[in-house]
């Protein structure tokens, strides 16, 4: 393991992988540093959960290279496997055990010595000591999520990879969730989490935005709010769904998107964007005003461009 494998959690090149004529990975290139929590986002189908595969050594790429915790992707699998918690899309635990039952399990498959202790410090660090002989068929999302991560932990792993954790659970589980992750962090624990939140994407220290198997941003919320160089106008008032159509017929509009009682038109010529709203605003008593671009009006120009570039995926 040299000092530049080490350099890095998750640091990974170009790499690819197809599922038949498929390409779901393409060239892929990300670093995730020690204690960070890295977002990655992108809609359903986009080559996420694959790309979390290849990293953490449970799928081979075709090709490309790369370090997980500086062990080699293609080479040292199993010793990664050893040291990170993976956290499915999906709740993968026996409903017919008990939380503790449940815990012993995954403590006995990762042949842990004192089982006990390291059960009994999980159930403490996530809360879960008052429902620890409970079935875990009879628990929430918000405690099965619980559960998952108590998991995840068991065995004090460097790294997790969470894919889409919060999906389907309440807001205040989910905000619960998310300090426990950012209390990790300033353990030195790596996160990369997939999501679907903007509220939870801007948590995070760093992000990527995947489409049809591209990487097509990286960095902070602001870096690649920066790179896009959009400038947005909100608009007030009614019938804006009218509006909205009108607007992305005219010059200057690359995007409108409806925000509850507000349209939000976006565009990279900036002169053009606001002689084309105060145009079709003129003589109204719809309210404009510039705002600044926000993460959400991003990634919503990102998947529209993705779509327009790739295609819908097959």
């Amino acid at each position: 393991m040299t000092a530049d494998a080490q350099q890095y959690a998750i640091d990974v090149h170009d790499l690819n992988k197809h599922f038949g004529d498929k390409h779901v990975v393409n060239n892929v290139t990300l670093q995730v540093g020690h204690g960070e929590i890295f977002g990655f986002l992108g809609p359903n189908g986009s080559g996420k959960t694959t790309s979390i595969r290849l990293m953490c050594g449970l799928l081979t790429p075709d090709s490309g290279s790369g370090t997980c915790l500086g062990y080699d992707i293609l080479r040292e699998s199993e010793q990664i496997k050893r040291n990170v918690g993976y956290m499915t899309q999906r709740f993968s635990y026996w409903d017919d055990l008990s939380i503790r039952e449940n815990l012993d399990f995954v403590a006995r498959v990762y042949q842990m010595r004192n089982r006990r202790e390291a059960v009994d410090r999980s159930l403490e660090s996530l809360g879960l000591q008052t429902r620890a002989n409970q079935l875990t068929g009879s628990l929430s999302g918000g405690w099965k999520q619980r559960l998952a991560l108590a998991a995840c932990m068991l065995h004090e792993p460097k790294l997790l990879l969470l894919d889409e954790p919060t999906a389907g659970v309440d807001p205040t589980a989910r905000r619960d969730f998310w300090e426990e992750l950012h209390r990790l962090a300033a353990r030195g624990v790596s996160v990369l989490v997939s999501t679907h939140y903007m509220d939870e994407a801007e948590r995070c220290h760093k992000l990527a935005y995947i489409a049809y198997g591209k990487l097509l941003a990286n960095g902070t919320s602001s870096e690649i709010i920066e790179s896009q160089d959009l400038a947005t106008w909100s608009i007030h008032g009614e019938h804006l769904s009218k509006l909205s159509e009108q607007l992305r017929a005219m010059p200057g509009v690359d995007q409108t998107v409806v925000f509850g009682s507000s349209l939000h038109a976006s565009g990279h010529d900036h002169a053009a964007l606001e002689a084309a709203i105060r145009q079709a605003t003129a003589g109204t008593a719809l309210r404009i005003e510039p705002v600044s671009t926000g993460l959400e009006d991003v990634f919503i120009y990102l998947m529209s461009r993705s779509k327009d570039n790739f295609g819908a995926p097959s």
